[in-house]
């Protein structure tokens, strides 16, 4: 499948599995929520989770997305970006944050002040998935 066919086909759509590799080189898998910006899926994520800690380890990963539609779905390879958790309210990662918020939801953050803290105290960060190539079929 040509990778710009099938970033045409998600760029509508907000949730998917993530598939990092773990230490001992088994696939560790999570759902996620995306949005879809300049040709890269971007994720909110904390530093702790285990998603992460594997993407620092090794930058390879999976994207698998699907529609309702029996068999519907395509699989992203990639890699991914990890930027530093946010550090301050103005900082680039805590403003990144707050638009990757509004694309997925389609709304504004009731209380953005409460909203950068929270991303500071979480230790935010940005998974940037950029694909490389695409396997799947739309239906």
């Amino acid at each position: 499948m040509e990778l710009d066919e099938a970033l045409t086909w998600v760029a509508e759509k907000t949730h998917g599995i993530l598939i990092t590799i773990r230490r001992d080189g088994r696939a560790q898998s999570s759902d996620i929520s995306f949005t879809l910006k300049d040709g890269k899926f971007c994720i909110s994520a904390t530093a702790s989770r285990a998603k992460t800690r594997n993407l620092l380890r090794d930058d390879r990963a999976v994207l698998h997305v699907t529609s309702p539609k029996t068999w519907s779905y395509i699989s992203f390879d990639g890699t991914v970006e990890v930027t530093s958790p946010a550090q301050s309210k103005n900082d680039e990662v805590n403003q990144e944050l707050a638009e990757i918020y509004q694309r997925i939801l389609g709304e504004e953050h009731p209380n953005w002040e409460e909203f950068q803290q929270a991303m500071i105290n979480d230790g935010r960060l940005v998974l940037r998935f950029v694909p490389q190539s695409a396997v799947g079929m739309v239906n």
